[in-house]
């Protein structure tokens, strides 16, 4: 990626794809500046988020596993991550770990968000384990994926209270909301950093 070209990003989804969503609202309204969606890539077919995808005109292929191995999984999604010159790797409730391999092929430049102030409550479930924990903070985190769960630097955090009458429900709707502000923000950073700028496509 040069300073005058737009970074190219792939989001990867599993569901409903509501972060995706939202980072393709923050590259049309200039918030993520000289960026574009080169691709959208699920690994479940009825994936909600293909559809939404579609609508804004966006690329969007389905790799299933299919009961291959995560290697052979990966290795498919990063063909055709570099046949489209991807710079950025983003996550939007991808539910599955990635290999070592994807993992080489795009270090430093993939990127998650998790509905926790990390390192509390990593994994699955975060929500609830901050409920059953009696957390009296919980929020949303936007960090480098490494190999460990959760665990790559941290890029921001927003904080969100717990409340005293809160469901998994209640107060999962209300770190969505932050999400959806938090990682438009969190991207924009990373592509404005001038190592990611000297990085990319190196």
């Amino acid at each position: 990626m040069t300073a005058d070209s737009k970074a190219r990003l792939a989001i990867l989804i599993s569901g409903r794809g509501s972060n995706m969503v939202a980072l393709a609202d923050a590259i049309d309204d200039g918030r993520i500046p000289n960026a574009e969606i080169a691709l959208v890539i699920s690994d479940q077919p009825a994936a909600v988020g293909l559809t939404r995808a579609k609508e804004r005109g966006v690329e969007t292929m389905v790799i299933e596993r299919g009961g291959r191995s995560r290697e052979a999984h990966d290795r498919e999604m990063v063909a055709e991550l570099i046949a489209r010159q991807v710079d950025l790797v983003c996550l939007a409730g991808y539910m599955r770990i990635l290999s070592n391999e994807f993992l080489t092929s795009y270090r430093g430049r993939i990127l998650n968000i998790h509905p926790s102030l990390l390192p509390s409550f990593p994994g699955l479930e975060a929500q609830k384990q901050a409920l059953d924990n009696r957390a009296k903070l919980a929020g949303c985190t936007v960090h480098f994926v490494d190999e460990t769960l959760d665990g790559g630097p941290i890029i921001a955090q927003r904080e969100v209270p717990v409340l005293e009458d809160d469901t998994v429900e209640s107060l999962s709707a209300r770190i969505l909301e932050q999400e959806h502000q938090l990682y438009p923000e969190a991207v924009a950073a990373v592509l404005r950093d001038a190592q990611f700028r000297i990085a990319a496509r190196s």
